[in-house]
Order: structure tokens, then sequence, then C-alpha cells
């Protein structure tokens, strides 16, 4: 089968990540025989520098004739002024909005043999596994007004939190359908207590919740959510919020896993139905990393994983799949690690080492 993959490799460690990736993907191809034609486009800061703008028009068009987008890292110290009129993460938000993509879907498993490498105790840690949807494109991050401004009373600046019934339920329904095959449990999360756009969330959920009878559906504040994540992990099966909360929750569970480089996630534009192929955009969680771009020591994990979920949602190929998984889960029993999850003693390897390594334990 053949495969049209464009890769936006982005800033920092990005390129680094997204090569491994790709080789990986290249040994699935040899070993299946399917046949992957890589398209590589700009975004985020690297896109400024060359052409102004942090998603050229080039990137569009090639992603929207793909069959799957794989995504680096954005962003720098370079392009942190906050009074610059474009930012690399304006290409980022741009992409999502260009291909639909409104559910973000970050797995969250702790790997029995890295417990050691997160701050928190290892019986915390037993039974975590458990699966965080995003909505990806309303909430603060796209509603209008968004602007700043100044008057006598000094600078001023306005972000709006704006979400329609039909952007809450479609992903809503990702949420339920995914607890459906995995333990049944759903988890909806939202400030209902303060603001109006999470009443609307809860009033939706619980309504949703009528059509699901076989989930058991939990509402929980986020406050709430953000402390019961560090104290009582294994708990969570299927999580379900908007963009701002899902953004900074996703974030906090990494301490689960001891990396942000062992996180991968997928950006889908459809409800993930078995059979369906699903238009998606995949990247490891983790910021491009600038301080150690170049070194080689990135964790190319976290990419090398969402290719497993590009594998799974966007080409249908699940058996794929778990191969890639089940190598990464192999090399992590053997030992090997890059120097994000590494203790003294441990067999600490490079990126492309560690690239190298898992497309090994594939043929």
């Amino acid at each position: 089968m053949k495969f049209n993959i464009t890769v936006l490799d982005g800033d920092g460690i990005g390129p680094e990540v997204t090569r491994e990736a790709i080789n990986v993907m290249e040994t699935i191809g040899e070993k299946y025989n399917h046949q992957f034609i890589f398209t590589h486009e700009l975004i985020g800061g690297i896109s400024i520098d060359q052409k102004g703008t942090a998603l050229p028009q080039e990137s569009i068009i090639s992603s929207k004739k793909s069959d799957a987008v794989l995504l680096g890292a954005v962003g720098g110290p370079k392009w942190d002024n906050p009074s610059a009129p474009v930012r690399p993460e304006d290409g980022l938000l741009a992409i999502r909005k260009e291909l639909g993509l409104f559910a973000n879907i970050r797995p969250v498993s702790v790997f029995p043999d890295l417990t050691y490498s997160s701050t928190l105790k290892s019986e915390t840690l037993n039974g975590v596994d458990f699966v965080v949807i995003r909505e990806l494109t309303g909430g603060l991050y796209f509603g209008k007004p968004k602007r700043r401004w100044k008057n006598t009373r000094g600078r001023q600046a306005v972000d709006t939190m704006r979400y329609s019934e039909k952007e809450i339920r479609r992903v809503l329904k990702v949420g339920f359908e995914m607890a459906r095959i995995r333990n049944k449990r759903l988890t909806s999360v939202d400030k209902a207590n303060v603001l109006e756009t999470s009443r609307l969330w809860r009033e939706i959920a619980i309504e949703m919740s009528n059509e699901y009878t076989d989930v058991a559906v939990d509402h929980m504040l986020v406050d709430t959510a953000s402390m019961q994540l560090v104290r009582n992990p294994s708990q969570f099966d299927v999580i379900v919020t908007e963009n701002t909360f899902g953004d900074i929750l996703t974030d906090e569970a990494s301490v689960l896993t001891g990396s942000m480089g062992m996180l991968p996630s997928a950006s889908l534009a459809q409800v993930p139905m078995e059979g369906t192929k699903t238009m998606g955009l995949y990247e490891p969680i983790h910021g491009s990393a600038p301080d150690i771009a170049g070194k080689g020591i990135a964790n190319p994990l976290a990419c090398i994983l969402s290719i497993a979920l590009l594998f799974r949602y966007s080409l249908r190929l699940n058996e794929e799949a778990a191969a890639i998984e089940n190598a990464v889960q192999k090399a992590i029993n053997e030992g090997y690690r890059c120097a994000d999850i590494a203790r003294d003693g441990d067999n600490v390897i490079s990126t492309k080492e560690m690239g190298a390594l898992i497309s090994s334990l594939l043929k």
C-alpha cells in the first residue's frame, strides 16, 4: 500500500525526532510491504525566518493532500518576544484549524521499568493507563474578541472562551466512543462552578450520558482533576475536557511517565471509528527543547509512539501500530534509555541510537 505523509519538522529537536520516526516508518514499510512518500514542509520559527509566516500555504496544501501529518515541535527563545506580530505557535493553531483537528488524544501509560524516573512514589503509578481527550479548535485559544490595547487606565488585553453545542458534542462523542472500547469509564472535566462555557459543557455531557448508558460518567472540576492526577491517577480511564484545561492537564500528566519525551499525541478531524480512516496530525507533546538541539540526546520515543497512533487512526494498520509499541516496550525492558529517563548505571544511548534500536527490534 502507498501512503503520503507530510512532515512538519519544525524547530529545535523537532527535525531530530521526526528523522528517527521516519526511519521507523520505513522499516515498517519494508516489513509489511508499504510505501511511504514523505513531503517535508515548514512550520513554526524556521518558517517565520524563511517565509515570514508560521504556516506557509505550501504546508497547508501538502497537509490536506496527505493521508496524515507528522509534526516535530515549534518555538524557541529566538521567537519569544511577546510583542512579535507572529509567533511559532501561531502555526500550530493554524494547522489545527485548517485541517479541522478538533480532538487531541494523549495516551498516558506508565512503563513499569520507568517508575523511578517519575517524582511520584512507585505505588502511586501502579496500573496507570488512561487517555486524555482535549478539545482542540475552540475555547480561549480561538475565541473572539482576542486583542490588546492601551487606554488611560494602561495596557489592556482580552481573550474570549467560547464554545458551541456542536463543538462540545463532537469531542464528547470521541470520549464516549473511546470509553466504550476501553474500561467504560469517562471523566468529564470542567469548571462548572464558575464558567458559563463549563456549565454548558456539563449539561451536554449529562444529556449524552443517556445515549451511552454502558459508560459510567463522572464530572470533575479541573482544579480537583489536577490534584487527582498526581494523587490517584489510576482512577482514570478516559478524560475529556476543553482546550485550555486539556493543555495544562496533559503536561502535568507527563510527570507520571517521568518525561515529556515519552508521551505521544494524535489530533484528529473525525471521531475515530473502527474501520474508518481518520485525518490526523501526530506529534510528541514535548516542545522544541532548543537547549539540547543538535546534541543528539533528545528522546525520540514520544515521536515514535506518535507514529504508532498514526498507523492506528489514519492508516488503520493496527498490527503495525502494535509492533511499534511492542518494540518500544522491549527496548525499555532491555534497559536502554535516553538521557531524560536515565539514572546512574543505565545504558544511555543517543537519539539516533534509540531510533536504530527500535527499527532493529521491528525486523
